[in-house]
C-alpha cells in the first residue's frame, strides 16, 4: 500500500513539474513528417522573426535553404565516402575531392527544382513583431540531374573523373527514379 501511494505521489509530481518546468508544448507550422526530408524529396523549413514583415520572410527564405543545402551536401559526402570505401580506383580521394567541390558549387550557385511547400506569416501586436515560417522540397531525381549537367559544364574536372562523377550521379538517379515509381 505504501509504494502505491508513492508511486502515486511520484507521478503526480513528475506530471507537475513536466509541464511547468518547459512550458507548454507548442505545434509549428510546417513540423511533422510530411516536412521532413525522405528517399523521394530533400526537404527544409525556416522560421524567421522580424519587426518588418519582409526580414522575417527572408531569415525564414534563408534558413529554409540552408536547411536544404546542408541535407544535400551531407547526402554528397555520404555518396563520395561510400565510393571511396568501395573503389581501389588510385583516383578515388580526387574524385571525391572533385565530387564535393561540384556540390558546393551547385549549392553556392543555385537549387535544382525548388518548389516552395508553403509559407505562413503571423503578426504578434504585443510584441510589434512578424514570425514567418516557410517550407520548400527539391525533388532529388531532379537535383542529381542537375548536379550531372553542372558536372559536365565543370572545366576544373578532367574526362575521367567526370564519367566516374556521372556514373554516381546515375546510380542516385536511379534510386530516386525507383522511389518516384513507388
Amino acid at each position: 500500500m505504501k509504494n502505491l501511494v508513492f508511486y502515486s505521489a511520484l507521478a503526480l509530481v513528475i506530471a507537475s513539474c513536466s509541464s511547468g518546468v518547459l512550458g507548454k508544448k507548442v505545434r509549428e507550422p510546417f513540423s511533422g513528417n510530411a516536412y521532413e526530408s525522405n528517399n523521394r524529396f530533400f526537404r527544409g523549413t525556416g522560421k524567421g522573426e522580424s519587426s518588418q514583415d519582409n526580414i522575417a520572410r527572408a531569415k525564414a527564405d534563408i534558413e529554409a535553404k540552408a536547411q536544404l543545402a546542408g541535407q544535400v551536401n551531407t547526402t554528397m559526402k555520404q555518396v563520395a565516402d561510400q565510393y571511396l570505401g568501395q573503389t581501389e580506383n588510385e583516383n578515388a580521394a580526387d574524385v571525391a575531392d572533385k565530387f564535393q567541390s561540384l556540390v558546393r558549387q551547385t549549392m553556392n550557385t543555385s537549387i535544382a527544382d525548388l518548389r516552395k511547400m508553403g509559407e505562413e506569416k503571423f503578426y504578434n501586436e504585443k510584441e510589434k513583431k512578424y514570425t514567418v515560417f516557410m517550407a520548400y522540397e527539391i525533388k532529388k531525381n531532379a537535383m542529381f540531374r542537375f548536379m550531372k549537367r553542372q558536372a559536365k559544364l565543370d572545366n576544373t574536372i578532367n574526362e575521367k573523373q567526370r564519367a566516374l562523377i556521372e556514373q554516381i550521379l546515375d546510380e542516385q538517379i536511379q534510386k530516386a527514379d525507383e522511389e518516384d515509381k513507388d
